[in-house]
C-alpha cells in the first residue's frame, strides 16, 4: 500500500512542470544552516532543562524541519487556484482560532499566543497570515476592473484586512505589522489608489499605537530601543535598565561583536548562555558570533536570492493576476521575517520575537513558511516564458 502511494506521488511530480530550483535550493540550505545553528544554540537549554539531553531537542527540530519541507512539497503540487477557492473559509477559521486565543490561550515563551490541543501547541497567527495573504490576493484579482473605487474595492478589502490584523496584533504585534506591509505591497502592485494605500498604512500606525497603549511590555520594548520615556504606563526602571527590556538586544549585540569578521567557530558561542531564546528569536546573533560577519552576510544573501526569485522570476512571469499577487505577498512576508529578525539582532529594530524562516527553532512557523514557499513553487510551475 505504501509503495503504491509512493509511486502515485512520484508520478504526480513527474507530470508537473519543474519548480523554481533556486528557491528550492535556498530553502534547503537555510534548513541545513538552521539545524546546525539550533544544535549549537540549544546546548545550554538541554543541559539546564533536560539533564543534558540536547539530542532530544535537536531531533524535535529536525522533525519540524522535515514536516515543513513535506508541507512545502505538498503545496507545490496543489494548484494555487484550488487553494484560493478555500481561502475565505481558511481565513474565517483562523480568525475564529485567534478569538479562541483570547479566551483559552496558553502562555509560552512569555507570550499568550498559543492554543493547545492535547499535547500539541500551535500559534493561530501563523495560519492567519497565510490565509489573509491568500484571500487578499483573491479579492484583488476579482476587483481589477474597478480597483480604484472606494466603495466597491477598498472597503470590501479593508473589511477583511483590519479584523484579521487586529486579532493577530492583540498578541503578536510584529507579525501583524509584517502581514499589513505584505498586503499593502500587494495592493500597490494591484494598482490600488495611492490615497487608499496611505489610509491603510495610516490605520495600521494608529492601531499599533493603540496596542502599545494597552500593552506595557510592548511599549517598554519600544522605549528601550529609542532610549526615551514616551508612554505613561511603563516602568522607567525596566526601560533603561540593561537587565530589563534592553537585556536581550544588548546580549545579541555582544554576540555579534564577539564574532568579528570570521567568528569564534562552530559550537563555541558564549552568548547562547545569556540570551533567553538563542535558538529562536536570536538565532541570527548566534550565527554571527560563531561564523562572523562573513557567515551572517552569506545567510542574508540567501534571502536576497529568494527575494529576487520571488519578485523577478515567479511574480513577474505569473500566468495571471492571482499568481502575481500571491507571489508578491508570500515573498514579501518571508523575506520581511528574515530581515526583521536580523535587524533586531543588530539593534536596528526593537525586539519583536519573529523567527528567522527555516533557520529558527519552531513548529507552526516552519509549517506556515513551508506552505508559503510551496505556493510560490506551484506558481513557478505555471509561469509563462
Amino acid at each position: 500500500m505504501m509503495g503504491r502511494a509512493a509511486t502515485l506521488v512520484r508520478g504526480r511530480f513527474a507530470a508537473l512542470a519543474p519548480a523554481d530550483k533556486y528557491t528550492v535550493w535556498v530553502v534547503l540550505i537555510l534548513s541545513a544552516v538552521g539545524v546546525v545553528a539550533v544544535y549549537s544554540a540549544i546546548s545550554f537549554l538541554g543541559e539546564t532543562k533536560l539533564q543534558g539531553d540536547t539530542e532530544r531537542l535537536l531531533l524535535k527540530h529536525v522533525v519540524h524541519v522535515l514536516a515543513g519541507l513535506i508541507v512545502m512539497a505538498v503545496f507545490s503540487i496543489i494548484n494555487y487556484h484550488t487553494l484560493a477557492r478555500f481561502s475565505r473559509i481558511a481565513l474565517i477559521g483562523s480568525m475564529a482560532l485567534l478569538v479562541a486565543v483570547q479566551v483559552v490561550g496558553v502562555s509560552a515563551g512569555g507570550a499568550d499566543r498559543w492554543l493547545r490541543i492535547g499535547t500539541v501547541g500551535f500559534q493561530p497567527s501563523d495560519l492567519a497570515r497565510v490565509a489573509l495573504i491568500l484571500y487578499v490576493a483573491v479579492l484583488l484579482s476579482r476587483k481589477q476592473f474597478y480597483i480604484k473605487e472606494f466603495g466597491r474595492s477598498f472597503v470590501p478589502v479593508m473589511a477583511w484586512i483590519l479584523p484579521a490584523v487586529i486579532l493577530i496584533g492583540l498578541e503578536d504585534l510584529s507579525t501583524a505589522a509584517v502581514v499589513l506591509l505584505a498586503v499593502a505591497l500587494m495592493c500597490m502592485v494591484g494598482r490600488a489608489s495611492v490615497l487608499h494605500l496611505g489610509g491603510l498604512l495610516g490605520v495600521g500606525v494608529v492601531l499599533a499605537v493603540v496596542l502599545l497603549l494597552f500593552s506595557p511590555n510592548r511599549a517598554e520594548r519600544v522605549e528601550s530601543f529609542l532610549d526615551v520615556k514616551i508612554f505613561p504606563h511603563t516602568q522607567e526602571t525596566r526601560v533603561f535598565d540593561l537587565q530589563g527590556e534592553g537585556y536581550q538586544a544588548h546580549q545579541a549585540r555582544i554576540a555579534i561583536a564577539r564574532g568579528g569578521l570570521s567568528g569564534v567557530g562552530p559550537g563555541k558561542s558564549v552568548q547562547r548562555d545569556f540570551l533567553p531564546a538563542p535558538y529562536n528569536d536570536f538565532i541570527f546573533a548566534i550565527i554571527a558570533e560563531e561564523y562572523g560577519i562573513a557567515g551572517a552576510l552569506v545567510l542574508l544573501a540567501l534571502f536576497v536570492v529568494l527575494l529576487f526569485r520571488g519578485f523577478l522570476r515567479i511574480a513577474r512571469h505569473a500566468p495571471d493576476p492571482l499568481g502575481l499577487f500571491l507571489a508578491v505577498g508570500m515573498t514579501t512576508a518571508i523575506v520581511l521575517y528574515g530581515t526583521i529578525h536580523a535587524s533586531v539582532a543588530c539593534g536596528i529594530l526593537p525586539v519583536t520575537g519573529l523567527p528567522m524562516p527555516f533557520v529558527s527553532y519552531g513548529g507552526t512557523s516552519l509549517l506556515a513558511t513551508g506552505s508559503m514557499v510551496g505556493i510560490l513553487l506551484n506558481i513557478s510551475r505555471q509561469t509563462r516564458p
